[in-house]
């Protein structure tokens, strides 16, 4: 059994009945739609993972249900048509679709071409989650700083630090080499003017402290005198 879930719009009632007990039968979840506009309201409620989409259809066609369903959905669509004409199969996958199938079809071709659609989605899945992990991982040499979970380690040991700390450490390192001022420092970690920015050489110090082995020969945390300060690159 699995948790996929998969759209069947299709107005042939004996189709979708019969493309249902398949599916159903391989252990995946089904919701039919009888045309565009229904498939657009399931869309509305529930999470879909995968559609099967017929080309002529009454009240909206799954050339129009597919373009609007690719304005917030990136799931896989195969179409179905009684056509075979090429321009049909070309238009079909212009517009969105992933896959196209001519009616009549073997059922076990169907069940293959849904089973590799999403084994490719679940790999983009998995490859934007790496991604939006990475975009939130900072590294600097043995310094890490992960925004997710507000933690940051040093050659792999968790570090205190307090949410000051945490928003200067994340600025820093998301620029490593820029030099920020203490003025910038201020009213990006604070968002508001700079009045009395002599608090950030207490927070750098303290931080300091707590990620460097020698807090007076720092190694990521450095001081350009007179202009500010920086991660330095590794």
């Amino acid at each position: 059994m699995n948790n996929y879930n998969i759209l069947v719009v299709e107005d042939e009632q004996d189709i979708a009945i019969a493309i249902q007990a398949y599916l159903v039968n391989q252990g995946y979840n089904v919701f039919i739609a009888n045309n565009g506009i229904e498939g657009l309201e399931i869309l509305e409620n529930e999470k879909i993972h995968l559609s099967i989409v017929d080309i002529m259809m009454p009240k909206m066609d799954g050339i129009t249900f597919t373009m609007k369903l690719r304005e917030d959905h990136d799931f896989p669509v195969i179409m179905l048509s009684a056509k075979s004409e090429e321009i049909d199969k070309i238009t079909g996958l212009n517009i969105g679709a992933d896959d196209y199938v001519t009616k009549p079809f073997k059922p076990l071709e169907l069940l293959a071409r849904v089973n590799s659609q999403l084994r490719r989605y679940k790999k983009f899945l998995n490859m934007v989650e790496t991604n939006i992990k990475n975009e939130n991982l900072f590294t600097i040499g043995g310094l890490e700083l992960d925004v997710n979970t507000k933690e940051v380690s040093v050659d792999g040991n968790i570090i205190k630090t307090t949410p000051i700390e945490f928003k200067i450490l994340t600025l820093l390192m998301q620029n490593p080499g820029r030099v920020f001022c203490a003025d910038e420092i201020y009213e990006k970690v604070w968002k508001e003017r700079a009045v009395n920015t002599d608090t950030i050489m207490v927070h750098v110090r303290n931080i300091r402290e707590k990620i460097e082995l020698n807090p007076r020969s720092p190694k990521y945390l450095k001081v350009v005198w007179g202009v500010g300060y920086k991660i330095e690159k590794q």
